[in-house]
């Protein structure tokens, strides 16, 4: 009478060692560091081209700031002159915008430390600046679309470049330079905020006193004395008035030169600083 063999449990073997992830080299040279975070940028771009919507607010709000105040308040605010006060305010919602849509940076950043892609980015062989510095860099295409659009509108409604295309361009590659500098306190913010909505609530407080306690909208000089003391040397009112001297002509030099040096300050403090928390947070 034949046995049927009871079934044996076969103990898959036992190791000590634990699963390996692969780990970042310890140094990485700045020209790798560099091409890492142009992939991630890249990445950031084919994001914004398959959610175009994200460029709804800070292409829509521009628009609004600039027929509100142009036809609404331009002739109280420019003496009856409203093409005048068109000329003039034009640089300064160029600078507006790019100084609100830095804040778009942060609050990205901050979902998708919620959605674990920063453990994904660890493990891989790139420079830990690399994901920071790739969302700073796509942010690029957000601006040339926010400027283009609002160059265009403000164009149609009477607004003219009164140097020459090479100012112009000028001015754009500052501003550009400028919204980058300040991305990184919108980054530094979304890496301790708890929840994208928090970043974009924080980072709002910040933007909005500094863009309407500047010469946007009206001239310094009408404001009180320790307010258009603060208005001279604002980050924002010193880039509008660079702008202006490139595209409207006027003076250039003084207003440059304070706002490379906010620019320099900003990075060299929030940059070590977003660094920080996102080891944090990415540990």
């Amino acid at each position: 009478m034949s046995t049927i063999a009871s079934p044996r449990t076969v103990e898959s073997p036992r190791t000590d060692e634990s699963p390996r992830t692969v780990e970042s080299p310890l140094r990485i040279g700045p020209a790798k560091a560099t091409r890492h975070g142009l992939s991630l940028a890249w990445r950031g771009i084919i994001k914004l081209r398959k959610s175009p919507a994200q460029l709804v607010d800070v292409i829509l709000t521009p628009i609004v700031f600039l027929l509100m105040f142009v036809y609404l308040f331009g002739g109280a605010i420019g003496g009856g002159d409203v093409d005048g006060y068109l000329q003039t305010i034009t640089p300064g919602i160029m600078v507006m915008t790019i100084f609100q849509a830095s804040i778009v940076v942060g609050v990205s950043l901050n979902a998708d430390a919620g959605t674990g892609v920063f453990d994904r980015f660890r493990s891989m062989p790139i420079a830990r600046s690399a994901p920071l510095v790739g969302a700073v860099l796509a942010d690029v295409v957000r601006y040339l679309v926010c400027l283009t659009v609002l160059l265009v509108v403000a164009t149609v409604m009477g607004y003219r470049v009164e140097t020459n295309p090479a100012a112009a361009l000028a001015a754009i590659a500052l501003l550009i330079a400028f919204g980058l500098s300040f991305c990184w306190m919108s980054v530094y913010v979304g890496m301790l905020a708890k929840t994208p909505g928090s970043v974009q609530g924080l980072m709002t407080v910040l933007v909005i006193p500094l863009t309407f306690a500047s010469d946007v909208f009206v001239p310094s000089g009408t404001m009180p004395g320790w307010l258009q003391a603060w208005s001279d040397v604002n980050p924002v009112s010193l880039m509008a008035n660079t702008l202006r001297g490139l595209m409207n002509g006027g003076e250039v030099a003084g207003p440059l030169l304070g706002s490379l040096a906010w620019m320099a300050g900003v990075v060299a403090v929030f940059f070590p600083l977003a660094m920080r928390a996102y080891r944090k947070r990415a540990a």
